[in-house]
């Protein structure tokens, strides 16, 4: 047991900003989170991260400042969750980010979690987007558009002509998709969303529009690392269809997580998972949120907290759309 000083009391954390400055980035993110910038090509804001190098810090609080691998070193299960601790050890098990893309993102695929594991000693990386804006005409790639062999994968990507067998959809608000790992993919432009993943960065990219990096050369792409992580078969279930009505709704239930969709129109009360963590980031409107503590925190359109394990449940009052993640 750990000591009294060592026992995580009940609250929930704010992460300072972690924005990625990419070549697809827009300005839409700084809008969406009403702040102001001085960079521009903002494509990411790595909301909730415990990945290696790139972990969220608390910004605010008496954990400022800490990373939260620290936190979860320190406080283990009592910040995640036994069952999820027990699995998933100093490791958070999910990456939140907002993607802004101004532009087409490279076509890519991830591996699954036996050949991340045997390839680069990490997990897999499966992925679900909810678009959180989409301009007129705004679309993405997603899975095949028909079955193909890997031996024409590759004919397609001598011929340049892959995208010819890709399955293109159409986006508008509040879709939702899921990308498995293997499934092959490509966030087009005029997409603003929310991408809730496994905790890992290994994506091969397979094409590129033929454009050029900051240093004036093709950016690499990885056609062989490809060839055994890519489902060739026909994806019919990438876009998700869900009851649009105000309370909580499920969005996903997967082996990886399980997002949920809370609207609040007023109060709502929800009971925390049974043994985990929870990640909640508001998409649009606002809401006060009651952990139990004595301390009332704000969610805002753009912000996200998490809600450690030992939190028994949280009482929305407000108006907002908060998506929910957990493992």
């Amino acid at each position: 047991m750990p000591k009294k000083d060592e026992i995580l009391q009940p609250q929930l954390f704010k992460f300072a900003l972690n924005l990625k400055t990419v070549l697809w980035g827009g300005d839409k993110i700084a809008a969406f989170k009403g702040i102001t910038l001085d960079c521009h090509n903002v494509g990411e804001s790595w909301e909730i991260s415990g990945l290696k190098g790139h972990d969220s810090v608390v910004l605010e609080g008496e954990h400022a400042g800490t990373s939260l691998r620290k936190l979860i070193r320190h406080y283990k299960d009592q910040l995640v969750g036994k069952r999820v601790y027990r699995k998933h050890g100093n490791e958070f098990p999910l990456l939140v980010k907002f993607i802004d893309a101004h532009s087409d993102l490279s076509v890519q695929v991830h591996p699954n979690d036996d050949l991340a594991r045997r390839r680069h000693d990490c997990s897999g990386k499966a992925e679900m987007w909810y678009i959180i804006d989409a301009e007129p005409g705004a679309s993405l790639l997603a899975g095949m558009s028909r079955t193909i062999t890997p031996k024409q994968y590759l004919e397609h990507m001598e011929n340049g002509t892959l995208l010819n067998v890709l399955a293109r959809h159409e986006t508008h608000e509040g879709d939702i998709f899921f990308l498995p790992a293997g499934r092959i993919h490509s966030i087009g432009a005029g997409n603003l969303l929310l991408e809730v993943q496994q905790s890992s960065d290994i994506t091969y990219r397979v094409y590129d529009y033929d454009r050029i990096d900051s240093n004036g050369k093709p950016r690499q792409l990885h056609t062989d690392l490809a060839v055994d992580a890519i489902d060739y078969t026909i994806s019919r279930d990438c876009l998700r269809h869900y009851p649009d009505r105000s309370g909580k709704i499920q969005l996903l239930n997967s082996i990886f997580f399980d997002v949920d969709r809370i609207m609040v129109d007023g109060v709502y009360h929800l009971p925390m998972p049974h043994d985990a963590f929870l990640c909640l980031m508001c998409v649009s409107g606002h809401s006060t949120i009651d952990c139990g503590n004595g301390t009332i925190y704000d969610i805002g359109q753009g912000e996200s907290l998490l809600a450690p394990a030992c939190v028994h449940s949280l009482d929305f009052k407000g108006k907002a759309t908060i998506i929910t993640a957990t493992v």
